[in-house]
């Protein structure tokens, strides 16, 4: 961005001059201090100078403005694939997740079609797609809130729906109704507990 910025303003520059030396000529024409006439030998040593000097900078504008123009259209392609990029990335963010979750759904399917389940099979399936869930979790940095009785309430991390009486200080935690969670340290749903009143 600053080199397209520098690139603008040599080019504005190079205009600048060219048109200040126009004006110039413009201006001593206009004071009655027309060009020599043709005849004069002296003309073309006088003006050839400042020609070339014209057609350089006519030559350094064409070529900032090449540059400026290609680098315009490479920023705008770098701009586009960073607009891809960000679309994919919302688009498949939950992948990794979705692929750990798919084995617990074939466990669930898989205990649904027996048809004379005994008590003992139907915990120890449970217990397994509980494990799997466990595993699906861990992968996907989501982790349990789970406060210990006694532990001191913390807003950011609980959320206290009603206080009792309890042998313990106050504000600290009585019973989890249930588990909080949190993705990747930001808190996704508050543990529900029960918190001491004071003493």
């Amino acid at each position: 961005m600053q080199e397209q910025e520098k690139q603008a303003e040599t080019i504005n520059t190079a205009e600048q001059i060219v048109t200040n030396a126009s004006t110039a000529d413009a201006a001593a024409e206009a004071a009655g201090n027309p060009a020599p006439a043709a005849g004069n030998a002296a003309e073309p040593v006088a003006e050839a100078p400042a020609v070339d000097v014209v057609a350089q900078l006519e030559a350094r504008v064409q070529e900032l403005q090449d540059s400026f123009m290609r680098a315009k259209a490479e920023g705008e392609n770098i701009r586009r694939r960073a607009q891809e990029d960000i679309s994919k990335a919302h688009k498949f963010a939950i992948e990794g997740f979705a692929e750990a979750m798919v084995p617990v759904k074939d466990s669930l399917e898989m205990a649904l079609k027996v048809e004379t389940p005994s008590i003992e099979s139907l915990k120890e399936g449970v217990e397994m797609t509980l494990r799997q869930l466990s595993s699906a979790f861990e992968k996907n940095r989501l982790t349990e809130i789970n406060p210990q009785k006694g532990d001191k309430l913390d807003p950011m991390k609980h959320q206290a729906i009603s206080m009792e009486p309890a042998d313990q200080e106050a504000n600290t935690i009585v019973t989890v109704l249930q588990k909080g969670y949190t993705i990747a340290d930001r808190l996704l749903r508050p543990a529900l507990v029960t918190v001491a009143q004071g003493k």
